[in-house]
């Protein structure tokens, strides 16, 4: 009997120790540059690490929960909390189990949901996705979806946060923002333009806004997360630059072309622009040898606001062919393509056609059209696609939730999906009243950004398939989200006027620059400088020095953008401007390998510190200097050791001066040197550094 007894414990021991062990299992994806491992424990599943296979650390990761979601009240179970998190789901079945992909089917009997959980890497890449297929048994409606939700050890780059309605250069939303590893080289966030990436309290949070209601047995996707891995603490931010460059939905391209603005404005027609066509192409490429403009640009002008807008959105007016051929068959003869302006909320050029649109029934917020409203915006796709079917090969979109001064939001969209305010709407509020810019609305006011963006990524997603090179920027009223270029190729630098502001160029590149400080040195804002419109350069006079228009043209050149957009008055250029232009055109196609890396440099212009910008590739590379002091000479120095260099170690670098002069300047330079430069008052400099052996 004892030995029955004794037998009888021996296998419950062996079955208990057995059921442990099936209860915890490490899970992994990886491939040759990194690992992300999962545990499963009493059948919820949570990541634990990630290891660097190139530089053999492991970084623990003290995850809250695998994934997180708001449901809204009344929707869920009597009792239960409106958080349901992955401690609530049970591992009902391993879907897929391969070195680069794991699928768990996930279930909350509680809760009546069922979540598949994906995870992936591809070969070669440093970071891992991660996504969500939820469905419900019951209806309900999801405000939130969180993919990474770490306790310590991250912090929130970039801080602001001004949703608002009015307040000139005070739109800073916040959207779309990575976070960053406190102690160990990683970055996070979910790759959506209009995510809300943040930290509250040590917590970190990456997850969305969403607003989506679900019937019965209904299932939604996901935005995929990443999380990404550097080998230097120091060197994260260009770690998550080369991660977006990969993302891109096209490579990033040097985009050189004229835009019919400055010349014209609104009085723009077939035939004045086909003059500016032929005078840019002549003076540029027939005679200077510039490479061929990528695209010219009509810009506002071209548009029929007469016209009823009721079948067909931003139709032609009668100053150009309503299939644009004039305009197609004078930029093919420059060996180029056309590009369109337009304002997808009617907000320039077109509130009189948004008013007569919203008297139709389309959905019209004050005076400008809704960027969710599923009415207008099929319209505006079909127009959009038609035209890029046609050949418009770039589009300028001017005005997209507002502008510099003023943005819009939807107070009673709830009719199509959109959680908003109707409660302020009957209170007599616009939708762009300064009482809006309480945060207490924030969260509404952004799930309006969140249907917009969302319905902009459908049509930006179509164009790409009709032309895979398409080029679209996105202006007015958008904010710096990196995860936009998944989408398009360029945003405008948000909290700037069109034409810098100054009495002189000094002036002029102290406002554009400090601009640039703002967001990249101040709010730390996590977006690629070679992607930014920013209304540059501009020539509409002539009579200032060669060397004056020169400094001027270089300096804006160097910060790097792919997108330089030429703002001409060009029949009153002279010859000296024209090969200003030319000179400066030919560097930027020669330095543009470099604009890969861009980063700015030095102090404050607005403060007159000496700044500028440098970029480079495993070839060289370049550093300009501004001194913005009109009165007092400066020497500046230049660390060729700093983490923006990216020289060989054991590399010799010879020095050529694109713009001004050095009193000394040896045959080679190297990693770690050191250079002493004087720059006059207002002196701009440009050193180019090319591997020599």
């Amino acid at each position: 009997m004892k030995n029955l007894r004794g037998t009888l414990c021996f296998f419950m021991v062996v079955l208990f120790i057995h059921c442990s062990q099936a209860k915890e299992k490490i899970y992994r994806i990886s491939n040759k540059s990194i690992s992300r491992n999962i545990k499963l424990e009493n059948g919820s599943l949570k990541t634990i690490s990630f290891v660097n296979k190139n530089t053999k650390e492991e970084i623990p990761v003290n995850t809250l929960y695998e994934f997180q979601l708001r449901i809204s009240e009344g929707t869920d179970k009597e009792g239960t909390d409106r958080l349901v998190n992955s401690d609530a789901f049970q591992l009902k079945k391993v879907l897929k189990e391969e070195k680069e992909q794991l699928s768990f089917l996930l279930e909350s009997k509680q809760y009546g949901l069922e979540v598949e959980l994906d995870y992936a890497l591809n070969e070669g890449e440093f970071y891992t996705n991660k996504k969500l297929k939820i469905r419900s048994q019951m209806p309900i409606t999801i405000e939130r979806v969180d993919l990474e939700l770490v306790d310590g050890g991250v912090f929130q780059p970039y801080q602001k946060k001004l949703i608002t309605a009015k307040g000139p250069a005070q739109w800073k939303p916040g959207l779309g923002q990575p976070l960053f590893g406190e102690d160990a080289p990683f970055f996070m966030g979910v790759e959506f333009p209009a995510s809300y990436n943040y930290v509250e309290e040590g917590k970190a949070y990456c997850g969305y806004l969403i607003g989506k209601s679900l019937k019965a047995g209904e299932a939604y996707s996901s935005y995929s997360s990443v999380f990404g891995l550097g080998e230097k603490q120091e060197t994260i931010e260009r770690t998550f630059q080369k991660y977006i460059s990969e993302k891109r939905v096209r490579p990033l391209r040097l985009q050189v072309q004229y835009n019919s603005w400055f010349d014209f404005g609104g009085s723009v027609d077939k035939e004045k622009f086909a003059q500016s066509v032929a005078k840019v192409h002549q003076e540029l490429v027939s005679e200077r040898g510039v490479p061929a403009l990528n695209a010219y640009v009509i810009d506002d002008g071209w548009q029929d606001v007469q016209a009823d807008w009721s079948d067909k959105v931003w139709k032609v007016n009668g100053k150009f062919d309503t299939d644009f051929k004039f305009s197609f068959d004078q930029v093919g003869q420059a060996s180029s393509q056309l590009g369109l302006w337009l304002s997808p909320g009617c907000l320039f050029g077109a509130q009189r056609a948004a008013k007569k649109l919203g008297e139709q029934g389309f959905e019209l917020l004050g005076n400008w059209m809704s960027m969710a409203g599923p009415k207008y915006m099929g319209l505006l796709e079909k127009r959009m696609l038609e035209l890029t079917e046609s050949g418009i090969s770039y589009f300028k979109l001017d005005g997209v939730f507002g502008h510099l001064n003023i943005r819009e939001f939807e107070l009673n969209g709830k009719d199509y999906g959109v959680p908003t305010m109707p409660q302020l709407a009957t209170a007599g509020l616009s939708p762009s009243d300064s009482l809006l810019n309480d945060p207490k609305y924030d969260e509404l006011k952004t799930y309006y950004l969140v249907a917009g963006t969302e319905r902009l990524m459908e049509i930006f997603k179509k164009q790409h398939e009709i032309n895979p090179e398409v080029y679209i920027v996105i202006s007015n009223g958008a904010y710096l989200s990196p995860w936009w270029l998944m989408y398009i190729d360029a945003v405008w630098m948000i909290n700037a006027g069109d034409a810098a502001r100054g009495s002189s160029r000094t002036e002029e590149l102290v406002y554009r620059d400090g601009v640039y400080y703002d967001i990249w040195k101040e709010e730390k804002t996590q977006f690629p400088m070679n992607s930014i419109f920013n209304h540059e350069p501009k020539k509409v006079k002539t009579g200032e020095s060669k060397e004056g228009f020169m400094q001027y043209l270089l300096m804006n050149l160097s910060r790097g953008t792919g997108f330089v957009e030429l703002y001409l008055k060009t029949p009153q250029l002279s010859e000296d401007d024209w090969d200003v232009l030319a000179d400066g055109l030919k560097w930027a196609h020669h330095a543009f390998p470099y604009f890969e890396t861009v980063a700015m440099h030095g102090g404050d212009p607005k403060e007159m510190e000496v700044y500028g910008y440098t970029g480079w590739n495993e070839k060289g590379g370049y550093f300009s200097i501004h001194n913005p002091n009109k009165n007092e000479a400066v020497d500046y120095s230049i660390d060729l050791g700093s983490e923006l260099v990216m020289m060989e170690k054991s590399g010799n670098y010879g020095l050529k001066m694109v713009i001004g002069d050095m009193s000394e300047n040896k045959a080679s330079y190297k990693l770690g040197d050191k250079i002493s430069v004087n720059l006059k008052p207002g002196e701009v400099k440009i050193l180019e550094f090319e591997l020599i052996d």
